[in-house]
């Protein structure tokens, strides 16, 4: 990915949470979110790249937003061609309610090498680098935590599993609870909770359950990136589900196991800006006219990168091609 792609991508979402920024605390999900989306557009539509979507929001003839199979941007067919998948709000209520961790998330890759599926739901297994190919979404939780634990080199009790806290994960946490393992439940961001499996002191050691398959493509990106796993499986809540996406992949089992290189086949591109301060990211700081925004950029090609902007830029911009040494443990 070159440098152009690398520079759009931060542009996008740190737009995108200073527009979010603008709804913190407010309680207006819908609104936060419209903000977020409509910023990350208009910042794509004028890039210097030429994108596609391919997993994010909803099939749509006609809306005012970033919708899978739109086309955006004003660069090179041939060099600058690149699919994407975004969240421009991950984590509308936390964003709606001042709560931690909100965040603007996009991620690139080459054209045909990103999972292009329907904005439907997706099982997921995440781990960090050092648990990398000992997890497989068919084997029971229990065996999952077990083979973790001896990579680790730790008890399965001294293990957390991150899980969003929602009613159809009941059976999955029950499970986990009974190995002895801790249960850490979140009320949004499993993408921010996968990529902190790679992040020693969060000490979050999986994450499981199902979620959005937009973010489990974003997640993989950045998981790709840190030389971490991830495995996934896409939910149908109907056959008109299974059947658009059997569309959008002909000659592949739509229900097949998803590795972490089905979801992202090659290098990729991964950026996230904070919204509201959580573990992954400080967020936008307002001081009058002025926003300082801190943005986490992960490739494949090129070593992670922290960095704090100030908008409009100020000669005074604290280290703005990196603010913070890299906490991941990637090998």
């Amino acid at each position: 990915m070159n440098d152009t792609v690398i520079q759009e991508a931060i542009k996008t979402c740190q737009t995108a949470a200073i527009a979010a920024a603008q709804w913190v605390g407010r309680g207006q999900q819908d609104a936060a979110d419209q903000a977020a989306v409509t910023a990350m557009r208009n910042c794509l539509a004028y890039s210097l790249i030429q994108a596609r979507v391919v997993i994010g929001e909803g099939e749509r003839d006609e809306a005012p937003m970033l919708f899978i199979g739109e086309q955006l941007g004003r660069g090179d067919q041939e060099s600058a061609a690149v699919d994407i998948a975004v969240d421009p709000l991950e984590g509308t209520g936390l964003c709606a309610y001042a709560a931690p961790g909100a965040l603007a998330l996009l991620a690139m890759a080459p054209r045909n090498t990103l999972l292009h599926a329907p904005d439907i739901y997706m099982d997921k297994i995440a781990v960090g680098p050092a648990a990398q190919g000992a997890v497989d979404i068919d084997r029971p939780v229990a065996d999952n935590l077990s083979s973790v634990a001896k990579r680790l080199n730790r008890p399965v009790d001294t293990l957390t599993v991150c899980i969003l806290d929602r009613p159809r994960h009941q059976e999955i946490i029950k499970q986990v609870r009974q190995t002895g393992a801790r249960v850490q439940l979140i009320a949004d961001g499993d993408v921010a909770a996968s990529i902190l499996t790679c992040m020693p002191h969060a000490q979050v050691h999986m994450v499981l359950g199902s979620g959005g398959a937009p973010e489990g493509v974003l997640a993989a990106c950045a998981l790709k990136s840190l030389q971490a796993d991830m495995q996934g499986r896409l939910l149908f809540a109907n056959d008109q589900q299974l059947q658009r996406c059997q569309s959008m992949m002909p000659n592949q089992d739509p229900k097949r196991k998803l590795t972490l290189n089905d979801l992202v086949q090659q290098e990729a591109v991964f950026a996230a800006t904070g919204v509201t301060s959580g573990n992954l990211l400080p967020g936008v700081q307002q001081q009058g006219h002025r926003s300082t925004t801190y943005t986490l950029l992960l490739s494949t090609q090129q070593q992670t990168q922290w960095i704090c902007q100030q908008h409009p830029p100020h000669h005074d911009a604290v280290n703005p091609h990196g603010w913070l040494q890299s906490p991941f443990a990637v090998s």
